[in-house]
């Protein structure tokens, strides 16, 4: 690959990236319109990695492209909470077994340095949510496997996005970031099934609030993922 090629890469993934930040914190909400020409503006960038960006975003559901409307920011039903997160309980759980077996020491210190982190005074609930998509991103990156990481970054976006939506102002993140010191225990103890049942709890246990939070913020009872 050229460097031009490698620039152009860059900017395209830079892009994805901003973008996608840009709907998970609801600076762009559930149908906004996505127009280029602004995206262009506020990224400084031309219009061709905008639309690589934008085209990737459309395949990871961020955003829906209706013929001769134009391109919406999308929104997530309710049926298909069930979908993420069941989706997440299998996968997650996978990805952790795996983490356990090929991951190091430096991954597991890498881990208690960002739990160190939450122990902070003053954290505000969202810095403590980007701590702990830091812990799963390492637990991911040990599994050594780049198609779920990829995959689970995209679910894991989502569900960012629910939380920005739906359980920002109410919901406190310090249980959450408490089950991965848990997390952190077993995988230093190489004990898979361990690990992969606190994970699959502490999805779960997200699932949950995310739900109640929906049923209580739009009167609508959502069942169970079971």
């Amino acid at each position: 690959m050229s460097t031009a090629d490698s620039a152009h890469v860059s900017l395209a993934e830079r892009a994805y990236g901003e973008i996608r930040r840009m709907i998970i914190r609801l600076e762009l909400a559930p149908g906004d319109v996505v127009r280029e020409a602004d995206l262009q503006a506020t990224l400084e960038m031309s219009r061709t990695p905008i639309r690589e960006a934008l085209q990737r975003l459309a395949r990871d559901h961020f955003v829906t492209v209706i013929p001769r409307r134009g391109m919406f920011v999308s929104a997530i039903q309710f049926d298909e909470l069930a979908m993420l997160y069941e989706t997440r309980a299998i996968m997650e759980p996978y990805a952790a077994r795996l983490a356990t077996r090929r991951g190091t020491p430096r991954d597991w210190d890498e881990m208690a340095a960002v739990l160190a982190e939450t122990t902070l005074p003053g954290k505000r609930p969202s810095e403590l949510l980007e701590l702990d998509r830091q812990c799963h991103e390492i637990i991911w990156r040990a599994s050594g496997n780049r198609f779920l990481t990829a995959t689970l970054d995209t679910l894991y976006a989502q569900s960012d996005r629910l939380w920005h939506m739906y359980l920002a102002d109410v919901h406190d993140m310090g249980h959450a970031v408490d089950e991965h010191a848990s997390i952190h225990g077993a995988l230093v103890a190489g004990d898979a099934d361990r690990v992969a049942g606190l994970i699959e709890e502490h999805v779960n246990s997200f699932d949950a609030q995310v739900r109640a939070a929906v049923a209580d913020r739009l009167g609508t009872p959502l069942s169970s993922t079971a």
